[in-house]
């Protein structure tokens, strides 16, 4: 039995995993799902990496989780990074799922093509909050490619303008440290067709997961937000990828 803590990306908040959770559970797992500070609706949108960071290691604490497989998903990979630094000795595995790699000193604007680095900045100096909304097309032909047009609608609108932190630089040497001791495994799980990086010079793998030195890979098909497409697989390639 295994304790499950994942993290979720951009746009999402902890509500999305729950069909994974449920999964899971069934197979006698532990698996929890926080929302990290500044996500979700209606809520304070004004929060730093640090601060949103903080939130899933108070989460962490506040329920003193031990041996913890601790799940990123894309944006959530940067938190999981940091999370690892403060509390190593509670996290056994670190999973990302197609998840930022960041280098030390890098953000996440660093690692994707200038044209959505110039689409993000114009619209968090749009916002009156600092944040930027995902356009549904995009959502629908780069992220949720696996899905159906009504899939792509109804899971759009779950979503939420997200805390503008992709031009935060991180400093990663403690994470670095960490992992390249081998005192926490890593695991890297690969969606295959995984575009909302697209594929070459700005793909997901083996770009951001060569970063991680010595990591078990685990691959299935799908697009950035199996999450929803096809939750049950998923949550089968995360046991896979947590397992000891």
């Amino acid at each position: 039995m295994y304790t499950f803590v994942l993290v979720h990306g951009s746009w999402h908040d902890g509500s999305a995993w729950a069909p994974v959770i449920q999964r899971l559970e069934s197979k006698g797992h532990r698996a929890f799902g926080p929302t990290v500070a500044g996500h979700g609706k209606g809520v304070n949108k004004a929060v730093n990496h640090a601060e949103s960071v903080r939130s899933i290691v108070d989460f962490i604490v506040g329920r003193d989780l031990t041996g913890i497989v601790l799940v990123g998903h894309s944006y959530g990979g940067s938190i999981i990074s940091k999370v690892v630094e403060q509390i190593p000795e509670r996290i056994k595995r670190l999973v990302f799922w197609n998840a930022f790699v960041l280098n030390d000193g890098e953000c996440m604007n660093d690692n994707v093509p200038p044209h959505f680095r110039a689409l993000f900045d114009q619209m968090a100096e749009d916002s009156s909050d600092n944040t930027v909304m995902m356009p549904f097309p995009i959502w629908r032909e780069a992220f949720i490619n696996d899905g159906d047009l009504d899939l792509a609608k109804s899971t759009y609108d779950l979503l939420s303008p997200e805390p503008y932190q992709f031009n935060e630089q991180l400093d990663l040497k403690r994470f670095y440290e960490i992992i390249h001791s081998g005192k926490v495994c890593c695991s890297f799980l690969n969606c295959t067709e995984d575009i909302a990086l697209p594929h070459g010079e700005w793909g997901w793998h083996p770009r951001m997961s060569s970063r991680l030195g010595l990591f078990r890979l685990v691959q299935m098909p799908g697009s950035h937000e199996t999450i929803f497409s096809n939750p049950a697989g998923l949550a089968d390639k995360i046991i896979e990828a947590g397992r000891d």
